[in-house]
C-alpha cells in the first residue's frame, strides 16, 4: 500500500495587510496618554502624601519615606510614558493625515 503523506501549512492562506484606521490609533493614544497622567497626578499626591505622614509620624518615618520615594519613581515613569503616548499620537495623526484621512 502507497503511503498517504499530509502535510500541513500553517500559513498557506496569504492576506492582505488590513488598512490602519489612524483616527481609532490616534485616539488610543490619545485616551493612554490621559491615564498615563492621571496614574502621575495620583503618585504625586501620594507622594506628598506620604512626606507628610513621615513629618507626622516620626516612629514610622523611614517607612512613609520609602513609600514617597517608591510612588515619586512611579510619577516619573508615568510621565515618561505620557510623553512617549503624545508622540505616538501624534505619529498617528501624521500618518493619518498623510493617507488622506482627516
Amino acid at each position: 500500500m502507497a503511503e498517504v503523506k499530509h502535510h500541513h501549512h500553517l500559513f498557506h492562506h496569504k492576506k492582505e495587510p488590513a488598512e490602519v484606521d489612524y483616527a481609532k490609533e490616534e485616539k488610543h493614544h490619545k485616551h493612554k496618554e490621559h491615564l498615563a497622567k492621571l496614574g502621575t497626578l495620583a503618585a504625586g499626591t501620594y507622594a506628598l502624601h506620604e512626606k507628610h505622614q513621615s513629618k507626622k509620624d516620626p516612629k514610622n518615618a523611614h517607612k512613609h519615606k520609602i513609600k514617597e520615594e517608591i510612588a515619586a519613581v512611579v510619577a516619573v515613569g508615568s510621565v515618561g510614558f505620557a510623553f512617549h503616548e503624545h508622540h505616538e499620537k501624534k505619529a498617528a495623526r501624521k500618518e493619518r493625515k498623510s493617507h488622506g484621512h482627516h
